[in-house]
């Protein structure tokens, strides 16, 4: 109990002094956290816990879902929602089937094994997009449709994901194409229909009572139980988890005097989840960057890297700048600058990498597919994080109004 102690303490103060000499640099906390990660791995430190499924899945997405759900506003969120969701539903299956048809006739995949990588390197990271959005002051539409994009991609990945798991595990054997036309429909139909229900349980229990330390312990009972719940019955945990997160941030917004929360609850609400998506990423990026440091990348030839990266890269491409041009003539126009945004801002992370590291030992490639979405994710948290400031800047993103359409061309 001491030493977990221990380790939680000096994970904290090696992410204050982080963030304070990130911010002082102006670098994205997020990429200082992994490259300090990373050092301490490399000095064989043996003070950071171990990086684990369970922990990454179960402990850290919960509240970093939620909290980016619960600060998003349905009355920005409904006006782009047509190009937000073909983004997140098609764009996910579009980049799905590019890694897949690349992995399969590039570079000699089995087909279950490149299903599955395909799936979970196509979920983009809301947390680490989000927390340099807020390092660097972006607003506006931009801020809208990345954050939102990500989180519903996220839902889209992890469904593909059970599926591709589940034909993997099955050898193809007796999975038709209705068969998992219904599982999809399970899966999607479970996470929502709890995300809904643990969303106005949470509003209905807070009604009886003004006391904020008790409103705000709902949210977080509400948080966690729909994505373990969801997860118990074998449906999307991140779909309830994002569902209930929109329904307790949004829930009497628009109608005044309908709000559930007391005044301070209100206020005390987001500062709660700003600390505990705080905490979450500090863990999370910290022992990202040691377990990608320490992991034995000489296993396999440097082209099998390069490989799955390159093809990451162009199948997001694919996911972005397609679908974007079907919306060119009309109110939801997304502009080029935004689009190269969308594109190189769709960071790979944490739901990636506990996805990956879920993957049972009888998954063809499982040492491989891990290995492999660990590079891609560094490669996304380090060049990309770095790279996306001077991008939103040259751009024209940075220190730009909310009151102003957020659409600067290139």
């Amino acid at each position: 109990m001491s030493e977990t102690l221990q380790q939680v303490m000096g994970m904290l103060a090696i992410a204050m002094l982080v963030a304070i000499v990130a911010r002082r640099l102006r670098l994205p906390y997020t990429v200082g956290l992994a490259l300090v990660g990373g050092v301490l791995a490399w000095f064989g430190t043996r003070r950071l816990p171990a990086l684990t499924s369970e922990l990454l899945y179960y402990l850290i997405l919960p509240p970093l879902l939620f909290e980016a759900a619960l600060t998003l506003r349905w009355r920005e969120l409904k006006r782009d929602l047509p190009p937000i969701l073909v983004l997140a539903v098609f764009g996910t299956l579009a980049a799905m089937a590019v890694v897949a048809v690349a992995l399969i006739f590039l570079m000699g995949w089995p087909v279950a094994s490149a299903l599955v990588f395909a799936a979970l390197i196509s979920a983009t990271d809301p947390v680490a997009i989000i927390a340099m959005f807020k390092d660097n002051g972006v607003s506006g539409r931009i801020r809208l449709l990345v954050e939102a994009e990500s989180l519903f991609n996220d839902a889209a990945a992890a469904v593909l994901f059970a599926l591709a798991l589940a034909y993997a595990l099955a050898g193809g054997q007796n999975l038709t194409g209705a068969r998992m036309a219904l599982d999809f429909a399970r899966i999607v139909g479970g996470g929502a229909a709890i995300g809904v229900l643990f969303g106005f349980a949470v509003i209905f229990a807070a009604r009886g009572t003004k006391e904020h330390l008790i409103e705000i312990t709902l949210t977080a009972i509400g948080a966690f139980g729909a994505f373990l719940l969801a997860e118990h019955f074998h449906v999307s945990g991140v779909l309830a988890t994002v569902l209930a997160g929109l329904i307790v941030g949004n829930y009497g917004e628009e109608r005044e005097g309908a709000d559930f929360l007391s005044a301070r609850g209100r206020e005390a609400l987001g500062d709660f989840w700003d600390f505990a998506a705080f905490l979450a990423n500090s863990m999370v990026f910290l022992l990202i960057g040691a377990r990608v440091a320490a992991l034995p990348y000489e296993h396999y030839p440097w082209t099998v890297y390069a490989g799955a990266l390159a093809i990451a890269l162009f199948a997001r491409a694919v996911a972005v700048y397609p679908l974007a041009a079907l919306f060119s003539r009309t109110r939801w126009r997304i502009a080029p600058g935004e689009q190269h945004i969308l594109w190189w801002g769709g960071l790979r992370g944490a739901l990636a990498l506990s996805l990956a590291l879920s993957l049972p030992g009888r998954v063809p490639l499982r040492d491989e597919i891990v290995l492999v979405t660990f590079f891609v994710v560094a490669f996304s948290i380090v060049a990309q994080g770095l790279t996306m400031p001077p991008l939103l800047r040259r751009l024209g993103f940075l220190g730009a109004s909310d009151e102003q359409p957020n659409r600067p061309e290139p």
